[in-house]
């Protein structure tokens, strides 16, 4: 089925999509009692992270930081211990801004382009606050809705990345938009791609408008949406795991630093202008971020080899300190398993 056809057949969908969701809406935190706090909190942790992976998150964020009020009031070190374990840390930092910029305000917009305003608020993330919080008329378009509206179209032209691809169908989202419910028909295609029109082994005979789908008919479904592969770039850091009268020496990212800043890290061997030694690194990890696949090694040395003196961004930490430091979840488990290696 053709964009055209099936802008065509929108009121079908729009009946189809919306009479499933009502049916088999998941019972998730922030549809319970719905807010805008709510809303825009879920958003934020939802980029990029799966709903199983945010929600004991959501539900302690909740209890700590109830309200936009309290959550400004807070500072940036608390906000991001609360984040620790959930990654892109910026999702945070830019949420606890939004918060004292709303706060300051007059009045709330309601409105997605006025919702992109806010510090960390794009184009997915404003039409989605706007239309669930007020019924405001405009499609979200995320990977989810890609790969919904590319199968639904039969659609194989080939695009670069996610995001060429949700330019391309924001028109046809636009179109498809039931601006009746424009909150919950939102919901709905987010909930479809996630449950049902998944990425691998689509559930198409569980799916509302598998009876539009031109992809399903075709046989080429799980192919959509055609993107351009990312090629993987290997990296590998030495790190440096240093006791000394049962502290550990920690290394925190400075404030002008691209990804992470404020959280803490055990030190690489390059910040403390070591060479690797020759012998087996104690613990060895890897782990992906966006299109790196890096290799940590942690190598222990001895205090005595530290210079006397170590810039303001190298602190020791007591066992009882580093439960209050904020990591980066990986940092957080190797840190664990060098200490149980230790005892």
């Amino acid at each position: 089925m053709s964009a055209t056809v099936l802008q065509k057949a929108q009121n079908e969908f729009r009946k189809s999509l919306i009479g499933w969701y009502d049916s088999n809406a998941r019972d998730l935190p922030w549809r319970s009692a719905p807010s805008l706090y709510k809303t825009v909190v879920s958003e934020f942790m939802l980029q990029q992270t799966q709903v199983k992976t945010v929600l004991p998150y959501f539900a302690k964020w909740l209890a700590r930081f109830p309200d936009f009020k309290v959550l400004a009031a807070a500072s940036e070190d608390e906000v991001l211990k609360h984040w620790e374990g959930l990654g892109y840390y910026s999702r945070a930092r830019n949420l606890h801004k939004l918060s004292k910029e709303l706060i300051a305000l007059p009045s709330i917009p309601q409105d997605a382009k006025s919702w992109q305003i806010f510090p960390g608020v794009g184009p997915y993330a404003a039409a989605a606050i706007s239309s669930i919080a007020f019924e405001a008329p405009a499609a979200v378009v995320d990977g989810n809705v890609v790969r919904i509206l590319s199968r639904l179209c039969g659609d194989a032209t080939p695009f670069k990345n996610s995001t060429d691809a949700a330019k391309a169908y924001r028109e046809l989202s636009n179109d498809l938009l039931n601006r009746e419910r424009s909150g919950d028909h939102n919901q709905a295609m987010m909930e479809l791609g996630a449950t049902i029109c998944q990425k691998h082994n689509p559930q198409c005979l569980l799916c509302p408008v598998m009876n539009l789908c031109e992809g399903k008919r075709m046989g080429i479904e799980e192919e959509l949406p055609i993107l351009d592969k990312v090629k993987s770039i290997n990296k590998s850091v030495d790190r440096a795991w240093i006791i000394d009268g049962g502290k550990v020496l920690l290394h925190k990212i400075p404030a002008d630093a691209k990804r992470m800043k404020g959280l803490h890290e055990l030190p690489s061997l390059e910040q403390l202008q070591f060479k690797a030694p020759k012998t087996k690194p104690i613990l060895e990890r890897k782990r992906s971020i966006t299109k790196y696949r890096i290799t940590e090694r942690f190598y222990p040395i001895q205090a005595k080899s530290l210079p006397d003196s170590l810039s303001k961004d190298f602190l020791w930490a007591t066992n009882a300190k580093l439960k209050t430091l904020t990591f980066s979840g990986p940092h957080r488990r190797w840190l664990e398993e060098l200490l149980a290696l230790e005892n």
